[in-house]
């Protein structure tokens, strides 16, 4: 903008005139771009908040879609002795566990040897269990040096040791290498073979002196040069009195259906057997009802909100299409009633799902309770449909999606009012650069005039002083 010295010709207060002038241009269509702004937002906040409390219901419903929700299994019965977890297969019913013996790695110990003596060359091969690894010792090789191979290599051939822990042990006599095997169960039991330098692989003289290997059935052929600290040891339950069970583990994985014992402890002659429980749940069902209950609650109240009108005011989207098509849709939904086939239909009102007469919803548990009661596949088939998919969750997921998914009617409405948001931006940006027109355009006219003034008072003066300086012409007193 030029600068101007307003008023010096006229007198005018030619800033404030422009700023009258343009403040009347602005006035009015910042007013209405701002009742525009804030009828957007709150549409938005509105459109936005309907679509979270649908997405809530939709997720609130969806625990009900689920198949691996129905029918579960509760097992009781974990004590000192057991600790019980159980799946759908489990069927009901009670049974009494004793644990007989728990299982038990297998551990040998060798017999004593000096810190620096020489344990003797050879080949030394281990097995326990279905890994079986070889390493090659030199005749100067001592119990440590044996141990440290054994835990770290080399070995020879394709297996590594991942079965066998070995120690050192230092007792009065000596060092004893100790080794315990990774797995419990009998299965697992150690072997240790040699092939000795000195030719002899079985007595009790140089690396022959680490062997042992009872696997023969002929007790005779049995080499028991290391002595057995702890036998390899099955675990073993009886149930209901007469049926034994052995495991390599302490884990007896569906020895009854769908359920999983684990022993912890084996019983004495003095303590009274476990007793295991299984009991159907079908608790899904009514915290799933309950759930939907509370969201649909909070929907409807929403609802009433946005879409009230009185003489308290109305609200954001009172007579509003969108919200009353999607209520309605859901009432409808609500009070359908499905064919299950076989002469079979249920609805959600038969399972217990109320409503007022302000179309609250509420749950008659006994209702509920009675349905599952008869015939809980009945329920099931009800939400989950014949293929587990196509039930009522299914469709009301359906219904739901239509007005939450990122392109859906809901989503579609605010990006719409945002988009017309934005553009208030660019109007007001707009609008700016025309005041700035608006006020060079007057500054230049009113700086225009103030000059044509200021050229009419300078002329009117020398006109006057001529006049005055003429003969004849008489001057008026001063």
């Amino acid at each position: 903008m030029a600068i101007s010295f307003n008023g010096l010709g006229s007198g005018l207060q030619v800033s404030e005139i422009v700023d009258a002038l343009v403040n009347a241009e602005k006035t009015p269509f910042t007013s209405r771009l701002n009742n525009k702004e804030a009828k957007l937002t709150t549409d938005i906040s509105a459109a936005g908040a309907l679509k979270s409390a649908l997405e809530k219901l939709q997720t609130s419903m969806a625990t009900l879609g689920e198949v691996d929700n129905y029918q579960k299994r509760n097992v009781s019965g974990n004590d000192d002795f057991i600790s019980l977890t159980s799946d759908k297969n489990a069927q009901p019913g009670s049974y009494n566990v004793k644990v007989d013996a728990l299982a038990q790695a297998h551990k040998l110990s060798s017999p004593a040897f000096a810190a620096d003596e020489a344990i003797g060359g050879g080949v030394i091969t281990i097995g326990s269990g279905e890994n079986s690894f070889s390493t090659v010792l030199s005749p100067t090789n001592t119990l440590e040096d044996l141990r440290d191979q054994i835990n770290n290599g080399p070995y020879t051939g394709s297996d590594s040791n991942d079965s066998v822990v070995a120690t050192i042990v230092t007792s009065d006599a000596g060092q004893h290498l100790v080794l315990t095997s990774k797995e419990t169960g009998e299965e697992n039991a150690i072997t240790i073979t040699v092939q000795d330098s000195d030719g002899n692989n079985t007595d009790v003289g140089g690396l022959s002196r680490l062997a042992y290997d009872v696997s023969d059935v002929d007790p005779a052929n049995h080499i028991t040069n290391l002595t057995e600290v702890n036998a390899a040891q099955n675990a073993q339950i009886t149930i209901d009195g007469t049926l034994i069970v052995s495991s390599s583990t302490n884990e007896f994985k569906s020895v009854i259906d769908g359920v999983d014992i684990t022993a912890k402890k084996a019983h004495g002659t003095d303590d009274d057997e476990s007793s295991l429980k299984v009991t159907e749940n079908n608790n899904n069902i009514k915290a799933g009802l309950n759930g939907f209950i509370e969201s649909y609650n909070e929907l409807l109240e929403l609802s009433n909100n946005l879409g009230r009108s009185g003489e308290d005011g109305a609200g954001v989207m009172a007579g509003d299409s969108l919200l009353r098509g999607v209520m309605s849709k859901l009432r409808q939904e609500l009070t359908s009633i499905t064919d299950l086939g076989d002469g079979n239909s249920l609805s959600l009102s038969q399972l217990g799902v109320e409503t007022d007469r302000y179309g609250k919803l509420s749950l008659d548990s006994e209702r509920l309770n009675e349905q599952v009661e008869n015939d809980v596949d009945l329920v099931q088939k009800f939400f989950l449909g014949e293929n587990d998919d196509d039930g009522f969750a299914q469709s009301f997921d359906d219904l739901m999606s239509f007005y939450t998914k990122s392109d859906g009617i809901v989503q579609n409405r605010i990006d719409s009012k945002q988009n017309q948001l934005d553009g208030i931006d660019d109007e007001r940006i707009d609008f700016a650069r025309k005041m700035e027109s608006l006020e060079s355009r007057l500054y230049a006219q009113y700086n225009s005039m103030d000059l044509l003034v200021a050229q009419l008072n300078s002329t009117s003066n020398y006109v006057q002083a001529q006049l005055e300086n003429m003969p004849g012409v008489v001057r008026k007193s001063k």
